[in-house]
């Protein structure tokens, strides 16, 4: 499918872009290509593949959670400027 001038400006018009006349031309050329392309797509068989339901449906590898670092908070806590029942305390900084 080949579109013109005048699709070009209808569609810049339906979708409220402003399009300089010098680009009509490269934007109905681009958009022909992209429909060429659609089309090629279109035209590939798929009634051998297999719809997805979705593409996350497939399981994730997870690896085993164990811990790898040992707990530091004590030593953090200790070089904290401000420190209170094992909170760190920071200055307000909202009214």
């Amino acid at each position: 499918m080949s579109l013109n001038r005048e699709d070009v400006l209808k569609i810049a018009h339906l979708a409220r872009l402003g399009v300089a006349d010098a680009e009509v031309e490269r934007y109905a050329d681009e958009l022909s290509n992209i429909l060429a392309l659609v089309d090629r797509m279109n035209a590939v068989d798929t009634s051998a593949v297999v719809p997805m339901a979705h593409p996350l449906d497939g399981t994730q590898r997870l690896r085993p959670d164990v811990v790898k670092e040992i707990d530091q908070r004590e030593a953090f806590q200790k070089i904290a400027p401000a420190v209170s029942d094992g909170l760190y305390l920071v200055p307000k900084v909202i009214e």
